[in-house]
C-alpha cells in the first residue's frame, strides 16, 4: 500500500520524506491557507521534495472552468494530480481531462455510487473521506471495501485513496483490505512509528550496553 500525506506543511513534508517511506502528498484548499503562502509556491515546493503524484485541489465549480483550471494546474509539475469534487459538474470536467492525460484524484466520494461513477469517468483516483462517515454514525471502511469489491470486479484502473484518516487503526484497516492508497495527516503518521514496548525495549538495551565493560 502506498503511503500519502495529507498535508501542505513543508516541514512535515521534508521529515516524512526523509524516512524513505513517503510515495506522495495530498492537499486542499484548507490545509494550504494554513501555510500562508501563494497556492503555486506552496504547490511547487511540495514538487521539488517528493518524487510521487502531488494532489492539488480544484475549485472552480463549472466543467469548462473546472477543466481549464485542471489543465493549468497540471502544468504546474508533471506529478500533478488534479483533485475534483465528486458531482455532476465534476464528473463531466474528470471525462474531458482524462481523454486528454490529465491526471485526476475524484474527492469528497462517500458511497460506493459515487466511486462507480468516478471510475467510469476516468478518475485516475478516488478518495472515499472514511473519517468523516464515522463521525456521522457510519462504517467508513466498509464502504472502502465495496469500492474495491466493485472495482475488482471490472477491472477498474482507478486507485483507491483511504481519505480522512483520523489514527493509526485507519491505517491497517486500509491495508488488510487492500486499498490502493492510505494518505495520512502527520500526526498520524508519527504514532504508527510508536509502541510503548519499543521505548521500553530501547531503553533497557541502552541501559544494558552502559553496563558492559568498554575496557
Amino acid at each position: 500500500m502506498k503511503i500519502f500525506l495529507d498535508t501542505a506543511n513543508i516541514d512535515h513534508i521534508r521529515e516524512a520524506n526523509s524516512w524513505g517511506i513517503l510515495d506522495g502528498v495530498t492537499t486542499n484548499p484548507t490545509l494550504i491557507a494554513k501555510e500562508g503562502k501563494k497556492f503555486e509556491e506552496v504547490v511547487k515546493e511540495i514538487c521539488g521534495i517528493v518524487d510521487g503524484p502531488i494532489s492539488a485541489e480544484a475549485v472552480c465549480t463549472e466543467c469548462d472552468d473546472i477543466v481549464n483550471e485542471a489543465k493549468a494546474l497540471s502544468k504546474i509539475h508533471k506529478n500533478i494530480v488534479v483533485k475534483i469534487a465528486m458531482n455532476v459538474e465534476g464528473l463531466k470536467a474528470v471525462k474531458r481531462l482524462s481523454k486528454e492525460g490529465v491526471k485526476t484524484n475524484v474527492t469528497l466520494v462517500f458511497s460506493p455510487n459515487q466511486a462507480l461513477l468516478a471510475a467510469k469517468a476516468g478518475a485516475s483516483y478516488v478518495s472515499p473521506f472514511i473519517g468523516r462517515l464515522d463521525d456521522i454514525g457510519q462504517e467508513g471502511m466498509e464502504i472502502v471495501e465495496q469500492i474495491l469489491t466493485i472495482y475488482r470486479n471490472y477491472r477498474f484502473s482507478t486507485e483507491v485513496i483511504v481519505a480522512s484518516i483520523r489514527h493509526p487503526i485507519h491505517v491497517v484497516q486500509a491495508a488488510m483490505i487492500g486499498a490502493d492508497v492510505a494518505t495520512v495527516p502527520f500526526p498520524v503518521l508519527e504514532r504508527m512509528t510508536k509502541h510503548s514496548l519499543t521505548d521500553v525495549g530501547i531503553d533497557r538495551f541502552l541501559k544494558d550496553y552502559d553496563k558492559i565493560p568498554k575496557k
